[in-house]
């Protein structure tokens, strides 16, 4: 399968500080890719270098193919971008930004994508207002717009839905879907797992500048996860009554200091085998059952488990 994204020992320094270490993969072409990590991780720095506006200290990068330093206009030419910040020309309404950033890339005659972009994004009632008279979540639609006012066959979404609303997430996921459905390449970073989990094929997590895991979102459920147990008790119980194999497994739960009484009682446990004797354990310490669920733990617990207690990093 033909390579979109090509990263290949990219290290990125600033002085003392590395923000990327030696990073490698690759994105097929037509993939939805997730890029997870911590704040500080590296991604932001990562996707900067993709787009040209941060040079790699050493290592490449090819989208489409094109080398983002020696074939720099080329290749910015084949991906949209969405950042995280709300940057905006208070001057121009939101037609007219939009028509501004086709003629960066040579397009003329844009309206009937300009016009698409601005109804599948729920923006055409806001086509001739100034960008400054627009609410935080209507001036992320715009970014979004901007980003794909060229039609780039890749698309980085760096946090697209950060602090706004369920509407508005709800219709750009449409509007992405459709797109990844055409074809496109989307790559997305969030802290919203649980976009990431439903939405992305592949999954790479970045800790302190550096890979450390990369596969696909299936295979890391299954391999990192295991079961999460939630057991409420008709009576309550002291989890010190508990053996220390089955405490060292228990999410402490709605913040009880160690020794109080409970009766809710959440487990992170590696395979279901470990259930029953987990139920065991509290029956034997005076407990007796009112509810039981279990369920596979979901790409949030993935990720505490990669990331470890150790969440500084890089820039």
């Amino acid at each position: 399968m033909n390579a979109a994204i090509e990263v290949c020992q990219v290290i990125k320094q600033y002085k003392n500080l590395t923000a990327l270490n030696d990073v490698s993969f690759t994105v097929n072409q037509g993939e939805f890719f997730g890029l997870l990590g911590p704040n500080g991780a590296g991604k932001t720095t990562l996707i900067s270098t993709m787009s040209g506006l941060a040079r790699a200290t050493s290592g490449t990068i090819k989208i489409m193919g094109l080398d983002t330093q020696k074939d720099y206009q080329a290749a910015r030419k084949k991906l949209g971008v969405v950042p995280q910040e709300l940057a905006f020309d208070p001057f121009f309404t939101v037609r007219e930004t939009l028509n501004l950033q086709s003629g960066y890339f040579g397009i003329r005659n844009n309206k009937a994508w300009v016009d698409e972009l601005l109804e599948n994004l729920g923006l055409t009632d806001k086509a001739n207002t100034n960008m400054r008279q627009l609410s935080g979540g209507m001036k992320r639609r715009v970014l979004v717009a901007q980003a794909l006012v060229h039609r780039p066959p890749v698309i980085i979404l760096d946090e697209p839905t950060a602090g706004v609303d369920v509407e508005l997430r709800q219709t750009l996921w449409q509007f992405i879907s459709r797109l990844h459905t055409e074809g496109h390449t989307i790559v997305l970073t969030t802290h919203y797992l649980e976009e990431a989990e439903q939405l992305c094929e592949r999954i790479a997590m970045l800790k302190q500048g550096k890979l450390v895991a990369l596969e696909r979102t299936s295979h890391l459920l299954q391999q990192l996860s295991g079961v999460k147990l939630a057991v409420k008790l008709r009576n309550s119980i002291s989890p010190a009554a508990l053996p220390d194999h089955v405490r060292c497994t228990m999410i402490q739960a709605n913040d009880a200091p160690e020794n109080a009484g409970n009766h809710k009682f959440n487990f992170t446990l590696e395979n279901a085998a470990q259930v029953e004797p987990v139920l065991t354990a509290l029956r034997v310490a005076g407990g007796e059952l009112e509810d039981v669920s279990v369920s596979q733990a979901d790409l949030e617990e993935v990720f505490v488990r990669m990331m470890g207690s150790t969440l500084g990093g890089a820039a």
